[in-house]
C-alpha cells in the first residue's frame, strides 16, 4: 500500500503540469518531460521505475484505440504507401542503423544486442508531434501520414524486438523464422483486430443502454491485445483495426452514446499521456545509477546515436520516399517531407521495451550491456523529444507548411447541411401530411433546420467584425443567456427543496445538451 500515495502524487502532478502548460500556452508533453527530469534529482522522490507489463497492457492499448476511433480510415486507405513506408519500412531500417551504429559505439556490445537497442530506439511516438501539428494547423494529409505512423509502427518495432532479443538470448531465430514471425504478427493481429471490431460493432445494439456501451467500449483495447498476444500475433495491430473499425462505424450509435464516448476517451488520453511523459523524465536518476560504465562515454555514444537515428529518418524520407516521387515528375513539396523527417520525437513504448529485456541469457548469463542500453534508449528519447520537439513548431511556421482545408472544409460542410436541411423538411412535410402536428410545431422544426443550414453558409462569409453579428451568432449568444436563466432557477427550486436533486440532474443534462448543440454545430 506503500506505493499508493506515490501513484497519486505522480497522478496529481502529471495533470496539474498539464493543466498549466495548456494555460500558457506550450507543449503539455515536452513540460512533463522537463519536470521529470528536475524532480527525479530532488532527494527522497520515489523510483517510478517503468514495468514493462503495466505500460504495453494497461496504457499503450487504450492510447492507440483512442487514436484509431479518432483516425480516418479512408484517410490511411488513401495514404497507405506513405504510411507503410514509414510505419514498416523505416522501422526496420532504423533499428539495422541504430544497431550497427551502437554496435561501433559501445565497446563490447554484441551485434544481436546491439540490433536489440535498435529495434528498441526504432519507432517515434507521435503524440507530441501530432499536438503540434493541429495546434500550428499542419496539413490534413500529413496529419494523417503521421498519425497513421504512430498507429502501426509499434507493431513493427515490437515484432523486430521479439526476433532481436530470441537471437540475443540464445534462442538461434534465423532470418526466415524471423519473417515468419512479422507475418503472423501482421495478418494474425490484423484478422483478430477485424473480428473484435465486427463483434462489438454487433452487440452494442443489442444492449440498449449508453452506459453499457462505453462500458463495453473500455474494454476492447485490452480484450484485443490479450486476445493477440496470447495468439502470438500483434496486440498492437489489434488494438489499432479493432479501433479504426469502431470508428468508422461511430455515425450508426445513437448520439448519446457517441458524446458520452467523446468526454470518456478524452479524459482517459488527457490522463494517460500525461502519465507516461512524466515517467519518461522521472526515468533519469535510476538509469544513471545503474549505470556501470563511465558516464561521459555513454554521453558521447548517446549523442552519436541520436543522430544516427535521425539523420536515417532523414535518409529514409529524403531516398525512398521523395527521390522516386521526384524522378517520376510527380513534384513533390520538399517541405512536407522535411517537416515528416523532423517529427520522430522517441516516447514511452522505446523505454518499456528497454526495460523488458531479459536479465540473463539462456546459459544463464547476465544480458551483455543490458544497463548500456537501457541508458542509451532513456538518451535517445529524451533528446529526440526536447530537441525535436522544441524545434518543430518553428520548423513548421517557418517553411510556411500550413493546411489549406479550412474554406474547403467549411464549403462542403455549408453543402452538406444544405442538402441535409432539405431532406429534414422533405421528412417533415411527409410526416405532417400523413398526421398535422398541435399548434406551430411544424413551423418551429422548418425554422430550426434553416438555422443549421445557415449557420455553415455563414462562415464562408465575411468575419463578425465586418459584417456585424450574423443572425446565427444572435440566436446563439441570446439562447445561452436564456440557458443559463433557465438553470439558475431549477438550482434554486432545487435549493428550497421544491424538487429532487436527481430532478435537476436530469433538467441539467438536457439543457447541457441544448448548449453543447449551440456552441459545437
Amino acid at each position: 500500500m506503500h506505493e499508493l500515495p506515490a501513484l497519486m502524487a505522480l497522478l496529481a502532478g502529471a495533470l496539474a503540469v498539464t493543466a498549466a502548460s495548456r494555460r500558457i500556452g506550450v507543449s503539455a508533453p515536452l513540460v512533463l518531460v522537463v519536470v521529470g527530469l528536475a524532480v527525479s534529482e530532488i532527494p527522497g522522490v520515489p523510483d517510478y521505475g517503468i514495468n514493462p507489463e503495466v505500460v504495453l497492457l494497461l496504457i499503450l492499448p487504450p492510447l492507440l484505440y483512442s487514436a484509431a476511433l479518432n483516425s480516418s480510415s479512408i484517410g490511411i486507405k488513401a495514404n497507405l504507401r506513405p504510411i507503410g513506408l514509414l510505419a514498416v519500412g523505416l522501422v526496420l531500417f532504423t533499428t539495422a542503423v541504430a544497431g550497427l551504429a551502437a554496435w561501433w559505439l559501445v565497446p563490447g556490445l554484441p551485434l544481436t544486442a546491439a540490433l536489440v537497442l535498435g529495434a528498441v530506439i526504432a519507432p517515434p511516438d507521435a503524440v507530441a508531434a501530432t499536438a503540434i501539428g493541429r495546434r500550428v494547423g499542419l496539413p490534413r494529409t500529413l496529419m494523417t501520414v503521421l498519425s497513421g505512423e504512430s498507429l502501426i509502427n509499434d507493431a513493427t518495432a515490437l515484432t523486430a524486438y521479439r526476433v532481436a532479443v530470441a537471437a540475443a538470448i540464445g534462442t538461434g531465430t534465423s532470418l526466415l523464422e524471423g519473417l515468419g514471425m512479422f507475418l503472423l504478427a501482421a495478418v494474425g493481429g490484423t484478422l483478430i483486430g477485424f473480428v473484435i471490431g465486427w463483434v462489438v460493432n454487433r452487440v452494442k445494439p443489442l444492449l440498449r443502454d449508453d452506459m453499457l456501451e462505453s462500458a463495453v467500449g473500455l474494454i476492447v483495447p485490452f480484450f484485443a491485445y490479450l486476445v493477440a498476444e496470447e495468439a502470438h500475433t500483434s496486440g498492437v495491430l489489434a488494438v489499432v483495426v479493432a479501433g479504426l473499425y469502431l470508428g468508422h462505424r461511430s455515425p450508426a450509435r445513437s448520439a448519446a452514446a457517441r458524446v458520452q464516448d467523446r468526454a470518456v476517451w478524452g479524459a482517459v488520453d488527457t490522463l494517460l499521456e500525461a502519465v507516461v511523459f512524466a515517467l519518461i523524465g522521472l526515468q533519469l536518476s535510476s538509469v544513471v545509477a545503474g549505470l556501470t560504465t563511465g558516464l561521459v562515454p555513454m554521453l558521447l555514444a548517446g549523442c552519436a546515436l541520436t543522430a544516427a537515428v535521425l539523420l536515417a529518418r532523414f535518409v529514409w524520407v529524403f531516398g525512398v520516399m521523395y527521390l522516386p516521387e521526384w524522378l517520376r515528375g510527380a513534384n513533390p513539396d520538399w517541405r512536407y517531407k522535411l517537416v515528416v523527417s523532423w517529427a520522430g520525437m522517441r516516447g514511452v513504448v522505446s523505454l518499456a521495451a528497454a526495460a523488458a529485456i531479459p536479465a540473463v541469457t539462456l546459459s544463464g548469463e547476465p544480458f551483455p550491456h543490458r544497463d548500456e542500453v537501457l541508458f542509451l534508449t532513456l538518451f535517445v528519447t529524451l533528446a529526440t523529444l526536447l530537441l525535436n520537439g522544441t524545434t518543430l513548431r518553428r520548423l513548421i511556421e517557418g517553411l510556411g507548411v500550413v493546411g489549406g482545408e479550412d474554406y474547403t472544409d467549411a464549403l462542403a460542410e455549408a453543402e452538406a447541411r444544405h442538402n441535409a436541411a432539405r431532406a429534414s423538411q422533405q421528412r417533415l412535410d411527409e410526416l405532417t401530411a400523413e398526421a398535422p402536428p398541435p399548434g406551430d410545431v411544424a413551423d418551429q422544426l422548418r425554422q430550426a433546420a434553416q438555422l443549421r443550414a445557415n449557420r455553415a453558409w455563414e462562415r464562408l462569409g465575411r468575419s463578425d467584425e465586418e459584417l456585424g453579428e450574423s443572425p446565427t451568432a444572435a440566436y446563439q449568444r441570446l439562447r445561452s443567456e436564456m440557458l443559463e436563466a433557465e438553470r439558475q432557477v431549477f438550482v434554486q427550486f432545487r435549493d428550497a427543496r421544491r424538487i429532487d436533486d436527481e430532478v435537476l440532474r436530469r433538467v441539467m443534462h438536457q439543457l447541457d445538451l441544448e448548449e453543447l448543440s449551440l456552441t459545437r454545430d
